[in-house]
């Protein structure tokens, strides 16, 4: 009886001290961070931009994630999750700044509720999306779905869209990309409401650029982050002072010597650049009246100026299998119009350089005529990086060109576009060379405010052949009215590789390194094979079930051996 005692007071002892281990490191929890991720691509540990981000947080943050509900679709509730594990993961470090909760916009038995509801979150910036899921039996039902939050800070109100929609993924992959994105629009929204101090950007005008209401949307995006205002030169030096960066928008215009000079001495200071040229003048109106046109060299005088610093924007069309469309009226006169979609070799959607962080997660680009862009050689202190291109099957022709209607007749043939990858937008990063070094006339050095530099600070400028793609096109009611960029009325579809690559290309030369690596983070879904799934669901359905009971069954078998081997026999004890 006493070994059996002994027995009973040493399980009694470790079961205290097993309790008391436990007690102590929840203790010591409450005090010391220590998370292990297990995951390949470590999708729950957060930046370092954006741990730094969240320490230094002021005040409240407030999500309100309109993402909730019973009867989300399988793919949505993965987002929702991820939503809700990454802002579980900015509490680890921003602790009660961060707030948050899931509300389902369709909640109300009440449909006019439910609609007024809809319409208030529409008002604040949300859109909702139509959702079409497949059952198991091969029907479908559609829901509508609000993807997004609206955050709150002090006094301000923004809203956060989850939901990525890229014309060439599935929709698991939208899903995926849209995870991937989720630190990088959350951190980003949130810097973006405490910034108080705007950086500058001057788009130029007085060259024929393009106009307030062709760059309406793109000028509204700006402005959320950054102080944009638009300046006409007209040779006065000072002109660009306080900028931080320029943005040259589709001239068609000759620059003047000092116009240029004005510009080159803003970059040679450390000011950065965006150029968006359309290098030959092509232009669809030309084909409302005429089933052809011949597309001409646009001559602006750049041309020297982009060659000393290491680019060229070639006096060519892109031509590409990959390309935009147009709707044609194919009715004989006189009869009711019947418009049939066409493709339009000459709208090329552009590929993103998904190696670099300006091209990371993006969506095609759609553009207009475009040209192709070389980078110079013998520029060793400028380092060159190409950042769109066209797709495998594409070919150039150089101006002056004969665009033809009748080409939406003719077949697309692989063996007539026999060129791969040709670059339309590339990034310059470095020190220039001034265009006007050792080639200085007394004009400019009359009354120059500025001191003359010949090397540039450390700078960077991105150069894109196509100036469309930063133009959005409108329709004229009583006054015009502009769609998003990238909406293209002729497909009735949304190209939002346009504006995200914008966005990006501004935030990476304006220095805003907390957001651009941030997103570069890829996060990997584990799709599964749905067909594999219809056709086995019974073999794994069988194997889910038994398996876990037989386990559990075979532990209590072994538990229950070990024990009557252990305690089967009586002790004996010594006379």
């Amino acid at each position: 009886m006493t070994h059996r005692k002994q027995l009973k007071q040493s399980h009694l002892l470790q079961f205290i001290s097993v309790v008391g281990i436990v007690l102590l490191l929840n203790f010591i929890a409450q005090f010391v961070v220590f998370r292990i991720d297990l995951t390949a691509e470590k999708r729950h540990t957060l930046s370092d931009s954006s741990k730094e981000v969240l320490k230094n947080l002021d005040d409240v943050y407030y999500f309100k994630i309109y993402l909730d509900g019973e009867e989300l679709p399988a793919g949505f509730r993965k987002l929702q999750q991820a939503i809700r594990d990454i802002l579980d993961e900015f509490r680890i470090y921003a602790g009660a700044t961060i707030e948050y909760q899931f509300i389902d916009p369709f909640e109300s038995p009440d449909l006019a509720t439910r609609g007024e509801i809809g319409r208030q979150l529409m008002d604040k910036g949300l859109t909702p999306t139509s959702v079409e899921e497949m059952d198991q039996k091969g029907g479908s039902t559609e829901k509508l779905l609000f993807t997004g939050a609206i955050l709150t800070y002090r006094d301000q109100e923004e809203p956060i869209e989850f939901l990525k929609t890229n014309i060439a993924y599935s929709g698991d992959e939208n899903i995926s990309q849209s995870i991937n994105l989720l630190e990088y629009q959350l951190i980003q929204t949130m810097v973006k409401m405490k910034t108080l101090i705007k950086k500058r950007i001057a788009i130029l005008e007085g060259h024929g650029e393009l106009d307030e209401i062709e760059l309406a949307d793109l000028e509204a995006s700006l402005k959320e982050y950054y102080e944009v205002e638009r300046v006409t030169l007209n040779e006065q030096i000072n002109a660009l002072d306080f900028f931080d960066c320029i943005l040259v928008a589709a001239p068609d215009q000759a620059y003047s010597e000092k116009d240029k000079y004005i510009i080159d001495q803003f970059i040679m200071r450390g000011g950065k650049a965006v150029w968006c040229l359309n290098s030959v003048a092509a232009n669809m109106d030309s084909l409302a009246q005429k089933p052809s046109f011949v597309a001409m060299v646009n001559k602006t005088n750049l041309d020297d100026q982009l060659f000393r610093y290491g680019a060229r924007v070639n006096p060519d069309l892109i031509l590409d299998m990959n390309c935009g469309g147009l709707k044609i009226n194919t009715s004989p006169a006189g009869v009711q119009p019947r418009f049939r979609l066409f493709p339009w070799v000459y709208f090329p959607l552009l590929y993103p350089n998904n190696q670099h962080l300006l091209g990371k997660n993006l969506d095609l680009v759609k553009t207009e005529f475009a040209s192709t862009v070389d980078t110079i050689g013998g520029t060793p202190s400028v380092k060159k990086e190409v950042l769109l291109y066209s797709s495998p099957r594409s070919k150039k022709i150089n101006a002056p060109a004969l665009v033809q209607l009748d080409m939406i007749n003719e077949p697309l043939e692989e063996r007539n576009f026999p060129e791969a990858f040709l670059p339309v937008a590339v990034l310059l990063e470095g020190e220039f060379t001034s265009n006007y070094k050792n080639r200085l006339t007394p004009e400019f050095l009359e009354n120059n405010e500025i001191s003359f530099r010949e090397t540039s600070r450390s700078t960077a400028m991105v150069v894109c052949g196509d100036g469309d793609l930063i133009k959005n096109q409108f329709r004229m009611l009583d006054k015009p009215v502009p769609f998003a960029l990238g909406y293209d009325r002729h497909t009735d579809m949304t190209f939002n590789g346009n504006k995200d690559f914008m966005l990006n290309v501004f935030s990476y030369l304006l220095d805003d390194d907390q957001l651009i690596d941030i997103r570069n983070r890829e996060i990997s879904m584990r799709l599964l094979n749905k067909s594999k799934i219809m056709a086995e669901e019974e073999k794994w359905q069988l194997i889910n079930t038994l398996i876990p009971i037989l386990f559990v069954v075979s532990i209590g078998v072994l538990v229950h051996t070990l024990r009557r081997k252990k305690y089967g026999k009586p002790y004996r004890t010594k006379v």
